[in-house]
Formats: C-alpha cells, structure tokens, sequence
C-alpha cells in the first residue's frame, strides 16, 4: 500500500518541483533582460536612443528626479502590437523607472508569461506582477485601448531612502 502511494506520488512531486524551477529560471530571464528592450534600469537616462527630458520633479514629494520621453523607431513596436508612449524617470541619472504603453492586445500578457512565467494578481489595484530583489514588473489596463508596462528597480528606490536618512543624520550630526 504505501509502496503503491510512494510510486503515485514520485511523479507529481517531480512535476511540481519542474514547475518550480521554471519559475525561478523565469524570473531570472527577467533579472537578465533588467528591462524593456535595451532600456536598462540602473543605466544613464542620456545613454538612451531618442530620449528627451520633459521635466524635473520631487518622486514622492521627496527625492529629486527627472522625467523624460523617448521617440526612437527601436521602440515603436513589440512584435506586431504598436507601442503608444515610453516615459522613464531618472534619479541621479539612473533609470529606476520604465513605462512603456502600448495598444491593448491579448498577445502581450501570453508572451510576457512566455517569458517570465505565470504573473501574481494584486486585486486590490488590478495589476499583474512579477517580482524579484533586484526589478518589478507590473503589467495593466490602462483606459479601454491600452496596456501599461512598468518596470521598476527595487535597488535604485532603496538607495533614494538611504540618501534621504543621510542627509538628516548629516544635519542631525551637525548640532
């Protein structure tokens, strides 16, 4: 009998531990990728094709940054669907955030699974996502005919904290 319930359950925990590890092989497709297309968080804002700055902001009400546009015939398409707008926002000249938004398609949430594997659902704010230590990815409607892409870096926001606690332990040191 257990002989019998063992030889059942080899199989299937082979198979959920298969899946598990697709998973984590996903996500480090997304680690490597570090972005959408050849736009790299972490990277110079200045290092990206057709990039102009639109203006310069407090992210947070807090940390100073800049928001830019980039219009480049590199980043007009993702396969066949048309991409509408590409925004970054920068803080001391590293990309920390990406939006990219594109025409709503059903074929973008398949290739996106395709890649980085199944997304989890925050229903609160109707958003897909995959995370890691080090990018986020969130994926959204946005209106009727739109999708929303945003990638974000982790690292970057945490660095924009430490800054900030610097700066007041730099005043509070100063007594």
């Amino acid at each position: 009998m257990i002989r019998h319930l063992l030889s059942c359950l080899l199989p299937v925990l082979a198979i959920v531990m298969g899946s598990f590890g697709a998973a984590a092989q996903s996500i480090a497709e997304l680690e490597k990728r570090n972005g959408f297309k050849d736009i790299q968080l972490g990277a110079s804002a200045d290092s990206v094709n057709g990039v102009k700055m639109k203006k310069e902001f407090k992210e947070k009400d807090q940390y100073p940054a800049r928001l830019y546009e980039v219009s480049h015939p590199d980043y007009e398409r993702i396969g066949e669907v048309k991409v509408k707008e590409i925004s970054l926002k920068s803080y001391r000249d590293m990309i920390y955030e990406i939006s990219v938004t594109t025409d709503k398609d059903p074929r973008l949430m398949k290739a996106l699974e395709s890649l980085y594997g199944k997304a989890e659902y925050d229903i609160k704010n109707q958003i897909y996502f995959w995370k890691s230590d080090s990018i986020i990815l969130k994926f959204q409607a946005t209106g009727k005919h739109h999708l929303e892409l945003t990638y974000l870096s982790p690292p970057l926001f945490a660095r924009m904290k430490d800054d900030k606690n610097k700066k007041v332990n730099d005043i509070a040191n100063d007594f």
